[in-house]
């Protein structure tokens, strides 16, 4: 038997449907079942290799944007900034270059605010694109294991009315040879 009909008999055996009515996902899954072969890579590890340089990147900036040492950092920066352009240049004798009510700090900010979040959105949709990935990945493995299950509560089935033949078998022998 070829590969195509050992396919297209479990398939009418474990799912009580033609090959041809299957999804591909069903029918790779049945392939791997019928060769005795596993998944790949784990999911997350094939969203990786699809990804580019600029969707990496943004899973850097994401996680690194998205962290409390950026956020302590980032207020330590400000705090910095406005206590250097407040009190401490102009006690010195300098005059602050961006004072109250620190319109350069603004302009820094918002530029920073319009390149970090299409970036973070970027990192979004990678994420999403992965979280896909691993439901498909799951539904397959989910899909394979029941019909692991249904294969061998099959096999069990049949070595059971096996078992149960014999032993009739026997009995029959033993009290054919009683009388």
């Amino acid at each position: 038997m070829n590969d195509a009909e050992q396919i297209e008999r479990l398939a009418k055996e474990l799912l009580g449907r033609s090959l041809d009515e299957l999804d591909i996902e069903e029918q790779e899954v049945l392939s791997r079942v019928a060769a005795g072969t596993y998944i790949g890579i784990d999911a997350s590890e094939a969203a990786q290799l699809h990804a580019t340089f600029g969707e990496r990147m943004a899973d850097r900036v994401a996680a690194i944007g998205g962290s409390w040492a950026f956020i302590i950092a980032f207020g330590v920066v400000l705090f910095t900034w406005m206590l250097i352009n407040s009190e401490v240049l102009g006690a010195l004798g300098i005059k602050p270059f961006d004072g109250y009510p620190f319109i350069f700090l603004n302009l820094i900010l918002s530029m920073l605010a319009a390149i970090q979040a299409p970036i973070i959105m970027m990192s979004q949709n990678r994420q999403a694109a992965k979280d896909r990935i691993a439901a498909r990945h799951d539904y397959e493995v989910n899909l394979r294991t029941q019909l692991e299950i249904l294969r061998l509560s099959r096999k069990v089935d049949r070595l059971v009315r096996i078992a149960m033949r014999t032993a009739k078998e026997v009995e029959e022998e033993l009290s054919g040879d009683a009388d």
